[in-house]
């Protein structure tokens, strides 16, 4: 059997690194070795520090782990950062410029001109740019849960059609605001329509996703995305209704097909973490729901339905996707497993 590349994992007793906990337990490619969080949590053990808001048990190893600070001196030298941004951006900084590799789900990098932001089957091409860095660390980064759905259902049509415009109104679930999250007296029987910061990310995320690498710079991509987005009363899986204008005429048919047809490198490769199908289209007029389907292909599947021709663009269609798996800790997995499909982990064996 493969030897299990070690790996450390930062701000690791908050919800989405109690995510990254449980999707690393039996991972075939990586055993956690280390946790991180707080200084009100280090020096506990881990079963001590953490308030466990996952279905499953915690995991037995992770347990009796002794929670360290987050400072540089972990022997892992893959590190997953789950941290809250408030404290992400000097964090990670440090650890890439002590030489490691942190893939991270912050979103205090994700425009910096040397970090990649990564969706592996939209952009893999892009993690090039860490081997054009001076220095032996890097900073890869995941982007904001609810634009990975979008990008994905986007990512054939650009390829085949051209997109130039887009119109995006979100339905987003209350684990997106991590946990306590909001008070119940809020979010039940209410929606709420305004998440900070979040509209700016889906306008902007995608160009940078959709764009190219060029000569180590980003040539973001041409499109002008409009986003309005609001948080309901679901738990997991965050729902997109989407209009697009394309650059190109073409049909339903044809858009259906460009998204059950589309393959990509992870894939190809098998990644553990990778979904057989990274898009699934339903016919049935009532579908996506995220009670029904956030966690096809294990919660890393986008489902899209309800295509239908738009009056005021071209196209409009329903986007789904699990939000704290594909939109957090499970699609940074699936980044640190291409980047080792690929080598660029080598040095850490």
């Amino acid at each position: 059997m493969e030897t299990k590349l070690e790996v450390a994992l930062l701000g690791a007793t908050g919800s989405v690194g109690q995510k990254f906990v449980e999707l690393l337990s039996n991972h075939p490619w990586f055993e956690l070795a280390e946790v991180a969080a707080s200084d009100k949590s280090a020096g506990k053990k881990y079963f001590d520090a953490v308030n466990w808001v996952m279905t499953s048990p915690i995991p037995e190893k992770a347990k009796e782990m002794i929670v360290q600070k987050c400072e540089p001196n972990l022997k892992s030298r893959l590190v997953f950062s789950a941290l809250d941004s408030n404290v992400a951006g000097e964090i990670e900084s440090e650890f890439a410029n002590k030489g490691y590799y942190v893939v991270s789900n912050a979103r205090n990098h994700r425009f910096d001109d040397d970090v990649p932001l990564i969706v592996p089957e939209v952009n893999p091409d892009h993690l090039e740019l860490i081997k054009s860095k001076n220095s032996s660390g890097a900073i890869i980064t995941n982007p904001n849960c609810s634009t990975i759905g979008l990008v994905l259902s986007l990512k054939p049509l650009h390829e085949l059609f051209g997109i130039e415009a887009v119109n995006v109104v979100t339905l987003q679930a209350v684990s997106g605001a991590g946990y306590p999250g909001l008070a119940s007296l809020d979010i039940i029987d209410n929606v709420i329509p305004f998440i900070s910061g979040e509209e700016g990310k889906m306008e902007s995320e995608p160009l940078k996703i959709l764009g190219e690498l060029k000569n180590n710079k980003f040539d973001y991509a041409k499109i002008k995305i409009s986003a309005q987005c609001n948080r309901v009363s679901v738990i997991d899986g965050h729902t997109e209704c989407v209009q697009i204008k394309l650059k190109k005429k073409t049909s339903l048919n044809e858009i259906i097909k460009s998204w059950e047809s589309f393959s990509s490198l992870p894939q190809k490769l098998n990644l553990p973490s990778a979904p057989k199908q990274p898009i699934v289209y339903f016919y049935n007029e009532k579908y996506p729901q995220p009670k029904l389907h956030r966690n096809l292909g294990n919660g890393m599947t986008v489902s899209i339905g309800r295509l239908r021709e738009c009056s005021l663009f071209d196209f409009k269609f329903v986007v789904l996707s699990h939000n704290t798996v594909r939109g957090a800790a499970g699609g940074t997995l699936l980044i640190s497993e291409l980047m080792k499909a690929q080598g660029y982990l080598d040095k850490f064996l």
